[in-house]
C-alpha cells in the first residue's frame, strides 16, 4: 500500500503489556507518528485505561500533536478528540440500566454454570464500563501470565460467549482479550468503531494501517481487517515498536 493516512493500534499486548502504561520507546514512536499521520488507538479497555495507560505517557507532546489523536475506548463505543485543552467525549454509546443488568446477570450465571467463575480473582471479574460491560476471568488486576495461561486456545471464551449470547440476542457478545468477554450494542464491535472513525475524520478505510495482536479469524482485532483495513499482526508491544522502527522513515 501507499504511506497511510492514518495508523491505528490495538493497545493491550499491542502497545503496552495489558493493563501497563505504554514504555517511553512506544510514547516516543507515538510522538514521531503524531508528527507525520493521524494515530488512532482502539481497544475494549475503558477510558480510565486509556488516560493512564496512553494519555498520561505523552508527556512531551503538544496540544497540535494530540489534536491528531484518535482515542476509542470500549472497542469504539466511544470516541474521544483533543479540543486544544483535553480529551473531549465526540460520541458514546451507553447501554441502558436494563441492558447493564441482563448482561452482568447473564455472565455471572453462565460463567458459574460453565465452572469458569474464579473463587480468589485479581480484582474485580465484571466491570460496567458504560457503553460496555466486561467480563474478566481471573479479575481486572490477573498478571499477564495468568492470563495467557488460563485460555491459550481459547475455548474457555468461546463456550462462555456462545452461552451468553444465546441469552442477551438484542446485544453484541464477544471475546475480548486473553480472558475476556464484552458486551456492548448490537452490531458495534471494532470494525464500527473504525469505520465511525473513516465517516468523521474522511480518511478511508483503504488509508489507513492497523497493528494488533489478535487478527486471526475469531479474534477481537478480526473485523477490523475484515472490513478492508490493511493491517500488521504483531506480537506484543517489542515487535509493535520494531515494526514502526521501520515504518518511519516511509512516511
Amino acid at each position: 500500500m501507499t504511506a497511510p493516512s492514518l495508523v491505528a493500534f490495538d493497545l493491550d499486548d499491542t502497545l503496552a503489556t495489558s493493563k501497563a502504561a505504554i514504555t517511553p520507546r512506544i510514547a516516543a514512536l507515538l510522538q514521531a507518528l503524531l508528527h507525520r499521520v493521524d494515530v488512532a488507538i482502539i481497544s475494549g479497555g475503558n477510558e480510565t485505561q486509556f488516560r493512564t495507560q496512553v494519555i498520561a505517557q505523552l508527556t512531551d507532546a503538544d496540544a497540535t500533536a494530540l489534536g491528531r489523536l484518535h482515542l476509542l475506548p470500549t472497542c469504539g463505543t466511544r470516541y474521544l478528540r483533543h479540543d486544544g485543552t483535553e480529551f473531549a467525549t465526540v460520541y458514546a454509546h451507553d447501554l441502558t440500566d436494563d441492558e447493564k443488568y441482563a448482561a452482568l446477570t447473564a455472565l455471572r450465571e453462565e460463567a458459574e454454570r460453565l465452572e469458569l467463575w474464579e473463587a480468589e480473582p485479581w480484582g474485580e471479574i465484571l466491570e460496567d464500563r458504560g457503553s460496555q460491560i466486561t467480563f474478566s476471568a481471573l479479575g481486572q488486576r490477573a498478571p499477564s501470565d495468568a492470563k495467557h495461561a488460563w485460555d491459550p486456545a481459547g475455548a474457555k471464551r468461546a463456550a462462555l460467549r456462545d452461552a451468553v449470547a444465546a441469552r442477551l440476542p438484542g446485544l453484541e457478545v464477544r471475546s475480548g482479550g486473553s480472558t475476556s468477554i464484552d458486551i456492548t450494542r448490537a452490531g458495534i464491535d471494532k470494525a464500527f468503531g473504525m469505520t465511525r472513525l473513516a465517516d468523521l475524520t474522511g480518511i478511508p478505510l483503504t488509508d489507513m494501517l492497523f497493528f494488533g495482536d489478535r487478527l486471526d479469524e475469531g479474534g477481537n482485532d478480526y473485523p477490523v481487517l475484515a472490513i478492508g483495513v490493511p493491517s500488521v499482526a504483531v506480537d506484543g508491544w517489542e515487535d509493535t515498536a520494531d515494526k514502526l522502527d521501520a515504518l518511519l522513515p516511509t512516511l
